[in-house]
């Protein structure tokens, strides 16, 4: 039984000057070059605590076919990032792929290049607004949000489950235990015009274990000005 709860998890609203690095990972489980980009956003999560960094693990679902099913992966996730090659001029997709705050991609296994982009993304001076707040009802998740500049841009609100894990069977990891860190399970592009939205409780939802993201993103370019999330305190 889902207990109800309004807990607002941003109600700063003076955070000019606070740099941030939102980092979009693309992965699969069918993949054998993704557990080491697997290991190195679950190490950044570790190493820069409760800073500013906002990570995304999407579990695409080309790799599929090759003989192994990700029961994290899913259609969309692998449009995004194809939308990320149409922004970004890239001539394909492929995994491991880290995106920074919508404007740079790299190997997602890279650390030096990855880390010295969350830097220099935390050293910028940002004018940020994005109030994020979820409540908890009986079958869904409702989200009320404010940012004052919604030029060209949409509110990408992600529903990430915190932990994850599987005993791969077949395909490129077969035999191997693998762990995931916020594992995006779905997502949604709001408008700025308005004011909240309703999200459904997904089957396995634990308010614990789960925690939504939402950034700010031009829908032009693919950038990322803001970001913010709500944690789940009552349980479930």
């Amino acid at each position: 039984m889902m207990q109800r709860q309004n807990k607002d998890s941003r109600t700063d609203t003076n955070r000019s000057g606070n740099g941030f690095a939102v980092v979009e990972l693309f992965t699969s489980e069918g993949c054998s070059s993704c557990p080491p980009a697997d290991k190195l956003i679950a190490d950044l999560q570790k190493e820069y605590g409760e800073k500013e960094l906002y990570i995304l693990s999407y579990h695409v679902d080309y790799w599929d076919r090759q003989g192994w099913k990700d029961r994290f992966s899913d259609k969309a996730f692998s449009e995004k990032q194809q939308q990320y090659a149409t922004w970004l001029n890239l001539p394909g997709v492929y995994t491991p792929q880290a995106v920074v705050n919508g404007k740079a991609e790299y190997i997602g296994s890279h650390r030096a290049d990855i880390t010295a982009d969350i830097l220099k993304s935390m050293q910028q001076t940002a004018s940020r607004s994005l109030q994020l707040k979820c409540s908890l009802a009986t079958d869904k998740i409702q989200v009320t949000y404010h940012a004052d500049d919604t030029k060209n841009a949409d509110l990408v609100l992600a529903l990430i489950q915190k932990n994850g894990d599987s005993n791969v069977r077949a395909g490129e990891n077969a035999g191997r235990h693998l762990t995931h860190i916020q594992i995006v399970r779905s997502f949604v592009r709001a408008s700025l015009s308005q004011s909240g939205i309703s999200i459904a409780v997904p089957a396995g939802f634990t308010s614990t274990g789960w925690e939504l993201i939402g950034f700010i993103q031009n829908h032009d370019t693919g950038l990322i000005t803001d970001a913010a999330k709500c944690n789940f305190i009552s349980g479930i």
